[in-house]
């Protein structure tokens, strides 16, 4: 893996808005030997790292209606060594999957702390990757979740899937082909498996899950 050992670091920051861009370049100033451009869109982002050699370009994952990732996409094919930092708003995993699958060098949340991102930044320089923590924890939480949800039946996952488009038990009873007391018995064991009290749980629960996919 090659590693940026030059004195003067040159950053490109793409955000389509002014105010965070601002944000990001006046926590970057304050490191030594750095010089910052900026941009808002990805034609111009491949412009710049085309002409400017670019070391690390930092992007906004959501470029108005453009897709941040396809700066790496296509940045890729113009510099070999430039790295690359996604910033995001949230943590969605078809996007943190994306990332990791076309080579994205470091990953962050917009809420993250100026020292970290400046971590990021002097990690991917060396030429380490960089994933935020609360990446670390979403994706642990999700194999927790999996798990509990792959201890459910058939059925009862069936009656998951009900449950979280509100229906009552008569509802789901009556689209499963099944007794109320049996739809009953089902959400009694999901709540077990699942290490929740009430039916209100289970839908936000799985609603949670559905959004880590």
């Amino acid at each position: 893996m090659n590693t940026i050992t030059m004195t003067s670091i040159k950053v490109l920051v793409v955000d389509d808005h002014p105010l965070a861009r601002k944000g990001i370049m006046s926590i970057l100033s304050v490191k030594e030997n750095i010089d910052i451009i900026e941009t808002s869109n990805v034609k111009e982002a491949l412009y710049i790292i085309e002409k400017n050699k670019i070391n690390v370009a930092i992007i906004d994952l959501k470029l108005g209606s453009e897709d941040g990732l396809e700066v790496v996409v296509e940045g890729k094919k113009i510099s070999h060594n430039t790295k690359y930092i996604i910033l995001t708003s949230f943590i969605s995993g078809k996007d943190i999957q994306r990332a990791e699958k076309i080579g994205v060098d470091g990953y962050i949340l917009k809420e993250a702390m100026a020292e970290d991102i400046l971590f990021a930044l002097n990690s991917v320089i060396r030429g380490k990757k960089y994933y935020d923590p609360s990446i670390v924890t979403y994706y642990t939480e999700k194999d927790i979740n999996k798990g509990k949800i792959n201890q459910l039946s058939l059925r009862e996952k069936e009656v998951l899937c009900e449950l979280c488009k509100g229906f009552s038990n008569e509802k789901i009873a009556e689209v499963l082909f099944i007794s109320v007391n049996t739809v009953k018995k089902h959400i009694s064991s999901i709540l077990s498996k699942l290490n929740l009290e009430h039916r209100t749980q289970v839908a936000l629960y799985a609603k949670t899950f559905d959004r880590m996919e």
